[in-house]
This record gives C-alpha cells, sequence and structure tokens, in this order.
C-alpha cells in the first residue's frame, strides 16, 4: 500500500478522534451541571401515573348538595416549579366551608376543593428544588387537594420526616402552621400572658393550646360543651369557660375575673360574628384582638374608633402571608415537627373519612360538634 494511501486510511480516524473527544467532553460538563439540579428543565413522572382519578369538585356555590364525587377526573398536570403530589390523607379545614358555600369566590369552575394533604410526589415539574424527588414523603399546603392525585407549588411543599407518618403529616401541617404564625406574629406571646382561645377544641384552637402551653403562656380556653373543655384543657388550657352564649357579659366578666381584672394580652378567634364583640371586650389596653376565622359568621360594621378606648391591636392575618417564601414556609413547618417530635404535641385526629363520604364530613365539620382533624382518604 501507498503512503498516499496510508494517509487516506488514516485521516477520518484522525478527524474523528478530536470530534468525539469534545462531545464526550461536553456531555460530561452537561451531566455534571445537572446532576446539582435533578429537576432543572425536566418533567418527571412515576410510570405508573394513571390518566384520571377520583376527587370531589363543586360546579356551583351552596349547601353539601353541591359536593359531586368523581372517579372519572382528568390526573392534572404539573407546571413549572410543581410537584404532583400522590395523596394519601387529605386534610378538612373549615376554609373548605366557605369555598364551598360562596363566602370566598371560587378562582374557576369546576373546582376541586381542599387546601392540604400528604402522600408521595408522584411527578415533579422543572425547577423544582432538589429535596422535592420521585416517591419522596412530603406535606403540602395549596389548592385542589379533595382528589387522589394533587398539583402543588414547591414553595409550600415540605419533606415529612421519617419520624412522622402521613396521617399526622396532613392532620398537622396547615392548623399547626396557622398556630404558629399566630403566637409568633399575628401576637407574639411572652413566656406569663394570659390569652384567650376561642373554639379552643377545634384544629386550630387544640394546637394553639399546646402551643401556648410550650412557651409558658397561661391560656383561657372558650368551648360550647363540658367535652370540648375538658378536651382543652387535657391539650394545655389552664383555665376553660363556657360561652354563656344568653349572657355574653358574663362571659367577659369572667375572663377579665381569671385574668385579675387586667384583661388578656390577646384573643385568638376563630368563630367570628358571634364571638368577636365578647371576646374583644377582655382585651387588655395595648393588647391585640386576633379573629382568624368565621365559624359563626363574618364580622362586619365594626367601627373601628372602638379600638381607641384601650388601644387594642386588631388584625385578620392569613397563614400564606406569614409563610410567603419557601424559606418562610420551610422555617415554620421545621417549627411544626420539632414541636411534635421534641415537644411530644399531640395531633388530635377526630376521624378518616373516605373521600366518597365528604359530604358526611363536611356536615360534621359544620356541625361544631366534632373535636381534633377530621381527615379524607382517597
Amino acid at each position: 500500500m501507498t503512503s498516499i494511501a496510508r494517509s487516506a486510511l488514516r485521516a477520518p480516524r484522525l478527524s474523528v478522534a478530536p470530534s468525539i473527544a469534545i462531545a464526550r467532553t461536553r456531555l460530561s460538563a452537561v451531566t455534571s451541571h445537572l446532576s446539582g439540579h435533578p429537576n432543572r428543565g425536566f418533567l418527571r413522572t412515576m410510570a405508573s401515573l394513571p390518566k384520571t382519578m377520583k376527587g370531589v369538585w363543586i360546579e356551583k356555590t351552596g349547601g353539601t348538595e353541591v359536593l359531586q364525587y368523581k372517579e372519572d377526573i382528568p390526573v392534572p398536570e404539573v407546571k413549572e416549579g410543581q410537584v404532583l403530589v400522590k395523596n394519601e390523607f387529605i386534610g378538612i379545614n373549615y376554609i373548605d366551608t366557605y369555598f364551598r358555600s360562596g363566602v370566598y369566590p371560587l378562582p374557576h369552575t369546576p373546582y376541586i376543593l381542599g387546601r392540604e394533604g400528604a402522600g408521595t410526589v408522584a411527578a415533579v415539574g422543572a425547577n423544582v428544588p432538589d429535596d422535592l424527588k420521585l416517591g419522596t414523603r412530603v406535606a403540602y399546603a395549596g389548592q385542589l387537594a379533595y382528589a387522589e392525585y394533587t398539583p402543588v407549588d414547591a414553595k409550600t411543599t415540605v419533606v415529612v420526616p421519617d419520624s412522622i407518618d402521613a396521617k399526622t403529616a396532613a392532620a398537622a401541617l396547615l392548623q399547626a402552621l396557622t398556630a404558629v404564625t399566630l403566637i409568633r406574629e399575628a401576637h407574639p406571646v411572652q413566656k406569663g400572658d394570659w390569652v384567650l382561645v376561642t373554639a379552643a377544641a377545634g384544629g386550630v384552637g387544640l394546637w394553639l393550646c399546646q402551643l401556648l402551653k410550650a412557651v409558658g403562656a397561661r391560656t383561657i380556653a372558650a368551648a360550647s360543651s363540658a367535652e370540648k373543655r375538658e378536651l382543652a384543657k387535657k391539650n394545655g388550657a389552664e383555665v376553660v369557660v363556657d360561652y354563656y352564649e344568653e349572657d355574653r357579659e358574663k362571659f367577659t366578666k369572667e375572663v377579665i375575673e381569671i385574668t385579675g381584672g387586667e384583661g388578656v394580652a390577646a384573643v385568638f378567634d376563630s368563630v367570628g360574628k358571634a364571638t368577636f364583640d365578647s371576646s374583644l371586650a377582655t382585651v387588655k389596653r395595648k393588647g391585640s384582638m386576633v379573629s382568624f376565622g368565621n365559624a359563626s359568621g363574618p364580622v362586619t360594621g365594626f367601627a373601628l374608633g372602638r379600638l381607641g378606648a384601650k388601644n387594642v391591636k386588631l388584625l385578620r392575618p392569613t397563614l400564606f402571608n406569614y409563610a410567603y417564601t419557601r424559606d418562610e414556609f420551610q422555617q415554620y413547618a421545621a417549627e411544626v415537627w420539632k414541636f411534635i417530635e421534641k415537644d411530644g404535641l399531640n395531633v388530635a385526629i377526630h376521624d378518616v373519612y373516605p373521600l366518597k363520604d365528604v359530604v358526611r364530613a363536611t356536615e360534621d365539620i359544620e356541625s361544631r360538634k366534632t373535636t381534633g382533624k377530621l381527615l379524607l382518604k382517597p
């Protein structure tokens, strides 16, 4: 073979090798870059993800008759910054009834109710934090929870510690986060403060009783029955009182007497219209009236000038303006897990209902006869 022929045979080999080397180098760089950001730019889903799911939606507002249980709802697609959670347990909250009844406007119809749940990550959208991988156990606060699968923003999704089961996580997250932000931000509670909690045997109420005791406050728990008052006391309330619905002045007088005539540093009231005036009257000078719920109806027609009598601060806070960023949400969630793990706080669960029994569960929470958290199981 001539030297020219040998050169011709070698030429392709010499030109291809550098190209392969360059390609391998580039691929290695890309792989290395993505290994630190496994979810960047990709949609990842579990192979077993179905096309339809069971869920509960409403097409108009109204009573419990508008709740529709369906078995053929399309499984939602996740958007950038979201994960899809396969729900193991779903939390029921009173705010769900506000959307169903029309107290709060619906974003669209049909609309799947529900604000929280716990389960496993079944799909991951683009640009999701590295801790939210497929199969990760998580709890979340968001929307569209009354279903087998829920798309949730990553910023309101947290990893559940191994020491906490899914039922506890679903029962704790939203109400416990609400309670923690109330005592940390709505009114920063100090050791020794007298604090009045209405609906003290409800989901948030029981959390408040426990958290207030944990931080050294003195809690006066108001509830509508002897059974509920006993439950509040078992969960940390120092003193329990009746509402005296036929004589609200008696309620106010009793609370003020308990505090030695001074009044309470703060009221955390989730009942709303029925208890607002009598609770406000118990607040001491420079104290706080924190109204965070409307179980008996919204407070209307309030004259701001009334606050000047004792320079009382009036707040109507919402959780997601305290836990607005992912860092804030993670911070308060970590505090909730710590209270459960290290302080031994009790997560009271009233009952677990099959998802198809959503009407019964809703009627139970609206009756105000329940104690603790109500959960749905898909």
